[in-house]
């Protein structure tokens, strides 16, 4: 049980983005490599078997039912032509294999007569310089995980989400590998959620600065409404994040509540963890996206004020000039019997009640705060 209670330390430090690009275990398909197999492994008694020369997925399978452990395969968006012996070698169900290989599948758990079939989907935060109408702020992945009694095979679909660094953490500790493939699939789970933890946090900041932005009082240099965009780009980002989280709740539920021949149940344990820290992530997405409609709803209404105090504005001096243009187009009607026209200070007189009229329509409305 000693090596249980380090579990976590184990998988934790995944938080840490390593930048190790080569070792001992290195899983990094070369780009002139045409095999989707990353790596294939033995492991026995939690330790990787060593061997002169990379395992060939068929070798790996008669070396552990030859000598005992299970088998660890890592592939990287595998043809179908590709996938098809492994599936063969280990009896996979051909729709688990069939939607391991299309990928764009929503996170689930499926379970076969000797095997399970999960999905995670994996969430990577881009980085940008600023938030605007067309940054990309969280980028998705696949990873799809075959558990049985003596494999596990882990099929992963975009260019992010490496599981090397986590493959390398767990080979330095023979004690939680001893454990076999659920403890695998554990770490995993623990990975992905980890991993949805620091991308909230990176969205949280995100949000705190448009509302930052919206709510700043007397702006210069940004169009009223601008923000409309990068709050509309924003929730997009977010609906793809909840796509990622709210449906692996229930997997984890069941992986964590409900009793299961592939996995150990001191393993179980400690999906609970998972399970509960996945409910803190969906609690936060669906509270950004609640957020971002109270934005976005401020947002409109402080641009529908502007446009209205706009209106006001023109309105009053409209009102103003109103005055003026009603004199000219009286005493521009040349009538012959206008008085006004032939007194000496008929002119001044006009222009001086004139000026007089637009003042105190002009005070008016400012007191009012039309202007």
């Amino acid at each position: 049980m000693s090596m249980i209670r380090d579990l976590r330390a184990v998988v934790r430090p995944s938080r840490v983005s390593l930048r190790k690009d080569s070792g001992p275990y290195d899983t990094t398909r070369s780009p002139a490599a045409t095999s989707a197999v990353v790596d294939c492994a033995v492991y026995r008694d939690g330790r990787r078997v060593p061997t002169d020369a990379p395992l060939t997925p068929h070798e790996a399978v008669r070396v552990a039912r030859r000598d005992g452990g299970f088998v660890w395969i890592g592939l990287h968006e595998p043809t179908e032509a590709e996938f098809a012996g492994i599936a063969s070698e280990f009896g996979l169900h051909p729709l688990a294999v069939e939607d391991a290989v299309q990928a764009h599948q929503r996170p689930k758990l499926e379970r076969y007569d000797d095997s399970l079939f999960t999905v995670f989907k994996t969430i990577h935060y881009v980085e940008h310089d600023r938030l605007d109408a067309n940054s990309e702020v969280v980028e998705s992945g696949e990873v799809m995980c075959f558990t049985g009694r003596d494999f596990f095979i882990t099929v992963r679909h975009g260019g992010k989400g490496s599981l090397r660094t986590l493959r390398h953490r767990l080979q330095d500790d023979p004690e939680l590998l001893a454990k076999g493939p659920s403890a695998v699939l554990h770490a995993i789970a623990d990975h992905v959620v980890d991993g949805y933890i620091a991308v909230a946090d990176a969205v949280q900041d995100d949000i705190d600065e448009v509302e930052t932005d919206v709510f700043s009082p007397g702006r210069k240099g940004s169009p009223r409404g601008s923000d409309a965009g990068r709050i509309y780009q924003l929730k997009r980002e977010v609906l793809e994040f909840k796509r990622a989280v709210s449906p692996l709740m229930r997997p984890m539920q069941l992986l964590s509540e409900r009793p299961m021949r592939l996995i150990d149940p001191d393993i179980q344990k400690y999906f609970r963890d998972v399970a509960d820290h996945l409910a803190r992530v969906q609690e936060q997405v669906l509270g950004f996206d609640e957020l971002l409609n109270s934005i976005l709803q401020a947002n409109l209404a402080q641009a529908s004020v502007a446009q209205n105090e706009d209106m006001r504005k023109i309105t009053s001096w409209a009102a103003i000039i109103a005055v003026p243009t009603m004199v000219c187009g009286v005493y521009g009607m040349n009538f012959d019997h206008m008085p006004e026209l032939h007194w000496r200070y008929g002119y001044p007189a006009i222009m001086g009640i004139t000026v007089v009229i637009c003042l105190g329509i002009h005070r008016t409305l400012k007191r009012n705060g039309w202007l």
